[in-house]
């Protein structure tokens, strides 16, 4: 396992979250597992090109991280289930804008046409304007007596 690189030598907090972020892979299992809980062979589906050694790891490093939680049901055969934390889930609107921009980039920098979504963020963004809501309606509240 990698150190962690809580003191970024540069002293900006963009290396300290590219190091917890950072990563192959890494970036792409968030994403996933944001939009649920996801078995791992799911997520080998999900990212075909990647050894399942390498997501083994990536994904062990995002649990030591905190920003996924690893269930293991004592079943035959076993099963395992990763599910993102709620650390995790503040990242959801960094892992959508990071999806447009290279939307973006691919249509007005590299002139293709766009891909076909599979990444599809359809409950990432279900939960953030759900949150959104109920944070609307704390606010608007009158405080508890």
């Amino acid at each position: 396992m990698r150190p962690k690189r809580l003191d970024p030598k540069s002293g900006c907090a963009v290396e300290l979250t590219l190091s917890i972020i950072g990563g192959v892979w890494k970036p792409l299992l968030l994403f996933h597992v944001l939009t649920g809980k996801k078995r791992f062979m799911e997520l080998t589906r999900l990212i075909p090109s990647a050894t399942q050694r390498m997501l083994t790891l990536q994904l062990r490093e995002l649990e030591t991280d905190g920003l996924i939680i690893r269930h293991v049901y004592a079943e035959v055969p076993p099963r395992v289930e990763y599910e993102a934390t709620a650390l995790a889930r503040t990242l959801a609107p960094v892992m959508l804008s990071l999806r447009e921009w290279g939307e973006r980039y691919r249509a007005d920098q590299q002139h293709l046409p766009p891909m076909e979504v599979h990444c599809d963020a359809t409950p990432v963004v279900a939960k953030r304007k759900a949150s959104a809501r109920n944070v609307q309606s704390e606010k608007l509240a009158p405080p508890a007596n």
